[in-house]
């Protein structure tokens, strides 16, 4: 008697019309069903199927389709989208219990008998191919097309998404593409303008002329940052970016009014004014996108490791913001600033500013990094950074703590209120010195009255 070996893809399309009439008499073995396949999938131990239209259905009627489509969704942000539709079957590939399920998924028809089956695997579908490596969900998207071409920009959108997912050089492009649209400085025709309709566009859709348009970066940004697995690099990036968008943004301002176009007269120096103005709206700006993209990746965890990690690993390392002078010393000063709004708005965003905190954790680490401002203003700690943007990091810093959330300086040792005060008196900032000991509760008036009443006043 003769055996016959038979196939993966044989043995799981004898087991389809089991597992279908399964889930059509036992609806609560759906989620059985759905949990199996997804373990089976991250255990990653099956080898990967072929898409190939003998052994599993092909994707290739509309790959390219798909692949154009996703190309253009992320246009705005300048990121490749690897090739999908190539003269091999090489990237036509699915890891098995995942061929499995979207061929079992595509067996049912579009009625009500199959709606409650389909509520239940397709959302599971979808998060299990997002999670799989590049183009597990393109590969879905082009299966599930040819048979609901109405569902073909979501899944399209769904799949765009997926380019991010494993690659970080594409998320920190994507991440710069948001700064350089908040600010007016990107190139692409959807976020020339500048500000917030350019950071988030009008949502996504084909209602345009020409079918699916380019997707402005913020809501790409709105639907990835979730799958982003290692934050903590994100965190460091993102101060990256800031700091370049400062350097573009002064780089900018001393192009357009360079100083010896500036001539010490009365209309020159309004011009040079407004010009300062301008540069620090945008600095403003650009520190409110970094806290909002920092808070929203990662929480008060996040924001926790930026002051007490980050900003001081920052300062004592040496960084060369201003090469060549190409900006003339002004990305020193601007930067400084940046950071200074970077900071409070991302401690806002974390713990508020009322005046009992939500968390104990506020009061330990703006204690600690107040200590290290206070340290290094003693001259106990030395700094790497170049001290034009130290000393408008931290009066920029104190200056918004004192104008906006004083309540924080309630939380603060008063020993270390004083170092902060008569640090500032050196730099001849004796408002904002005195301002620190008013703001920091009945026990700083004493200190504060020494200080007002001190002959070097």
């Amino acid at each position: 008697m003769a055996y016959r070996v038979i196939s993966v893809f044989e043995c799981y399309l004898f087991l389809f019309p089991g597992l279908k009439d399964l889930a059509d008499f036992l609806p609560a073995s759906t989620a059985t069903i759905v949990s199996y396949f997804s373990a089976e999938v991250t255990r990653g131990v099956w080898k990967p199927a072929f898409m190939n239209g003998t052994d599993w259905p092909s994707p290739a009627a509309n790959l390219s389709m798909v692949e154009e489509h996703i190309k253009k969704i992320v246009a705005a942000t300048g990121v490749d989208v690897p090739r999908l539709a190539t003269g091999g079957t090489t990237l036509g590939r699915l890891p098995l219990p995942l061929a499995a399920f979207v061929s079992l998924t595509i067996t049912y028809k579009l009625d009500k008998a199959s709606e409650r089956f389909l509520n239940l695997a397709g959302p599971a579908l979808e998060n299990l191919a997002a999670s799989c490596p590049w183009p597990s969900m393109a590969i879905v998207a082009a299966l599930w097309t040819q048979k609901v071409k109405r569902w073909s920009d979501f899944l399209v959108f769904s799949a765009s998404r997926t380019v991010f997912h494993h690659n970080n050089d594409a998320v920190v492009q994507l991440l710069r593409s948001c700064f350089t649209s908040i600010l007016g400085m990107s190139s692409t025709s959807l976020c020339c303008c500048g500000g917030v309709a350019s950071l988030l566009g009008h949502g996504f859709g084909s209602h345009c002329s020409g079918g699916l348009s380019p997707v402005a970066p913020g809501i790409l940004y709105l639907r990835i940052f979730r799958c982003i697995k290692d934050c903590s690099i994100l965190a460091e990036d993102i101060l990256s970016l800031l700091m370049l968008s400062v350097k573009d943004i002064a780089e900018t301002t001393v192009s357009r009014h360079g100083s010896d176009k500036l001539k010490r007269t009365k209309y020159a120096m309004g011009h040079g004014k407004i010009s300062l103005a301008t540069a620090m709206t945008q600095v403003k700006v650009a520190a409110s996108l970094g806290a909002t993209l920092v808070w929203l990746s990662g929480g008060t965890t996040l924001v926790q490791s930026l002051f007490q990690e980050m900003l001081p690993s920052w300062f004592l390392s040496a960084q060369d913001l201003d090469r060549g002078g190409a900006s003339g010393g002004t990305v020193y000063k601007l930067g400084g600033h940046a950071l200074a709004y970077f900071a409070v708005y991302s401690g806002m965003f974390a713990w508020g500013i009322d005046p009992t905190p939500v968390s104990r954790r506020r009061e330990r680490v703006m204690r600690s990094h107040l200590e290290f401002l206070a340290s290094a203003l003693d001259g106990k700690i030395s700094l790497g950074c170049n001290m034009s943007l130290w000393r408008a990091y931290v009066s920029g810093f104190l200056g918004l703590v004192v104008d906006r959330a004083p309540c924080l300086l309630h939380e603060v040792d008063l020993k270390v209120l004083k170092k902060l005060s008569i640090g500032l008196r050196q730099w001849k900032e004796k408002e904002l010195a005195v301002a620190i000991l008013c703001r920091g509760g009945p026990e700083a008036m004493g200190v504060a009255a020494e200080l007002i009443l001190d002959s070097e006043w």
